[in-house]
């Protein structure tokens, strides 16, 4: 990244709280879906859009943080930086993908368009909860078992 180099690095907690904010999306996915496979209409749409809510500030801090902040590498070598970028790689691109997933999937249901939005959650929701994992995974790799 452009003047990547004069950059500082991040507070030790940022990226903590930054991927704390993804992971409580993914337990609201979770409770989302655990809520419409029982028919508690309420429910479920007060947890996909909590979700929603907190991937939203996921991405507010994670674009502030690369902004102002340097990106951290991953250190390690071998079999483990394969799986590493392999993770990495499959998460980067899902996480684009799955932006414009969601923002249809709640479109649909705003509109009620129930068939269609059933017809793409099913897509979206294992999507987002790979990207969650993924998400958690990569910071567990480079700030934990570094």
């Amino acid at each position: 990244m452009l003047f990547e180099a004069s950059k500082p690095l991040a507070p030790s907690w940022l990226p903590t709280l930054n991927t704390s904010l993804i992971v409580i999306s993914g337990i609201c996915l979770v409770f989302g879906y655990f809520f419409i496979r029982r028919r508690q209409i309420e429910r479920h749409r007060f947890s996909m859009l909590m979700a929603t809510g907190f991937a939203g500030a996921f991405l507010v801090v994670y674009v502030t943080r690369a902004l102002f902040f340097a990106t951290k590498v991953f250190v390690g070598e071998g079999l483990i930086r394969t799986v590493y970028l392999i993770i990495l790689g499959s998460h980067t691109v899902l996480a684009t993908v799955i932006v414009p997933m969601v923002l249809i999937t709640l479109y649909r249901a705003w509109r009620k368009k129930y068939s269609q939005h059933r017809a793409i959650a099913r897509f979206t929701l294992p999507v987002w909860l790979y990207v969650v994992v993924t998400g958690w995974i990569i910071y567990m790799m480079l700030f934990v078992l570094e």
